[in-house]
């Protein structure tokens, strides 16, 4: 019956890696994947079990016991992220992000290289790299009339913000799992990754500062563009500064940052409700959202997270539960680990896997993998390389796919052009790693 489960898995995986060769959402056949994965367990009577990291080995429970114990883990990492989410719409519904704008005052190409390359790998130690890359994109085509210019800048934005997602706690779905799954710790994490993270974003950007096509000025002016509502810039602080205290509360309260973050976003909801003018009825579901008329800040943010995300995150993270608790990934870890007693070799194996098929599903695989305790290097080198290494290719992370979209950047453009940029700050970076581990 584990060859069985093993082959649901499988199935629901390939499905959804090739969700847009079958045109079905990748949030059908995680959730898919997720019941029937539980209900074979169920029906067959498997035996499941939880993994003790202090003994290393496998403890024996109750169904019930265990998926109420995953379903928990998971929640925790749901509801951040709805907040997180939540507090991005409100700062967008203010135009908060114009702000930025202001920032880009120059025509020279490779200075705007350097421009966007920064506030990328900045912005997205704060709002992910996914929204992050939307906002940047999102100026540049204002900034940048030339396609072919933007798709390079294109390319550079997807590696600073991977890079930049993975040193932060906040920063990167894969890294939050860890932080959350009390793997890493905000201080540790920032002392191990961050010179590393920075070198994989400055050794590609000062590689591409040298190319033909970063040269010269850009054609357009740039124009300094202001915030639609006047509270802009004071929404823009305000959310981002909540979000960066969502660690801070956890260091010092010591409760799960979901709590944090419901803080945070009852402070900024707070505010926006202020300077809105308006009062918030959840109950007011038939309104239409339409945005700076008399409709709640909140509510009209609510409307716009990414719920299919939400959701394919419940299902994968529950899928692959569901085979941690059969012990089967502690089995493979074994294995893997007297195949190559370089621990190293299969975590870039990892950051190199991760270009190919979703980091989410790879990283909840390794914490169910290996039972190393908080903060062992090995949990540090997992978050920079599911985090950077999903660069090599433009479908390999959520800021390469969204890049994709809104520019139409073609995959084997982005192989022949970007990937080898990608590919080198992520061996500098991981050698950095190696390094700063054996003297730290």
């Amino acid at each position: 019956m584990e060859t069985v489960v093993i082959i649901v898995f499988v199935l629901g995986y390939l499905a959804i890696t090739l969700e847009h060769n079958l045109k079905i959402d990748k949030l059908i056949p995680a959730l898919a994947m997720m019941a029937i994965l539980w209900a074979l367990i169920a029906l067959t009577h498997m035996p499941v079990f939880e993994v003790n990291a202090e003994l290393k080995e496998l403890e024996p429970t109750h169904i019930e016991e265990i998926l109420l114990h995953h379903l928990g883990k998971t929640a925790e990492i749901l509801v951040f992220l709805l907040g997180a989410m939540t507090i991005v719409e409100i700062i967008d519904y203010f135009d908060g992000f114009a702000t930025i704008k202001g920032f880009i005052r120059t025509k020279s190409k490779r200075r705007l290289l350097w421009i966007f390359s920064i506030l990328a790998f900045i912005l997205s130690a704060i709002i992910d790299n996914l929204t992050a890359t939307i906002v940047l994109i999102t100026i540049l085509q204002k900034v940048i009339n030339d396609r072919n210019t933007r798709l390079w800048f294109a390319g550079l934005i997807i590696i600073a913000a991977n890079a930049g997602g993975a040193w932060s706690p906040i920063g990167d779905v894969t890294t939050t799992m860890l932080w959350i799954g009390k793997k890493v710790t905000t201080l540790e994490l920032i002392k191990y990754l961050l010179v590393p993270s920075l070198l994989c974003m400055i050794v590609p950007s000062l590689l591409a500062s040298r190319l033909k096509a970063f040269k010269g000025d850009i054609a357009s002016e740039v124009t300094v563009e202001k915030s639609k509502s006047k509270f802009g810039s004071t929404m823009l602080y305000l959310g981002l500064g909540s979000i960066v205290f969502v660690p801070v509360f956890k260091t010092v309260t010591h409760l799960p940052p979901y709590v944090g973050m419901m803080l945070s976003l009852a402070i900024v909801a707070t505010f926006a409700e202020i300077y809105s003018n308006s009062k918030f009825s959840i109950s007011d579901l038939d309104q239409e959202h339409d945005e700076h008329s008399h409709h709640s800040p909140v509510h009209s943010s609510l409307s716009k997270i990414e719920l299919p995300s939400i959701l394919f995150f419940l299902g994968i993270l529950m899928a692959v539960a569901a085979l941690e608790s059969l012990g089967q990934l502690f089995h493979f870890a074994e294995g893997l680990n007297s195949a190559l007693p370089n621990t190293d070799i299969v975590v870039m194996l990892l950051g190199v896997g991760s270009a190919i098929i979703d980091n989410v599903p790879l990283v909840a695989a390794s914490m169910g993998m290996f039972s190393e305790p908080t903060d062992n290097p090995l949990w540090h080198f997992i978050a920079y390389s599911a985090g950077t290494g999903g660069s090599m290719l433009i479908i390999g992370s959520a800021a390469g796919v969204v890049a994709m979209g809104m520019e139409k950047i073609d995959f084997f453009w982005y192989l022949r052009k970007i990937s080898w940029l990608a590919f080198v700050g992520f061996l500098v970076g991981a050698a950095a790693f190696i390094g700063m581990r054996a003297i730290l």
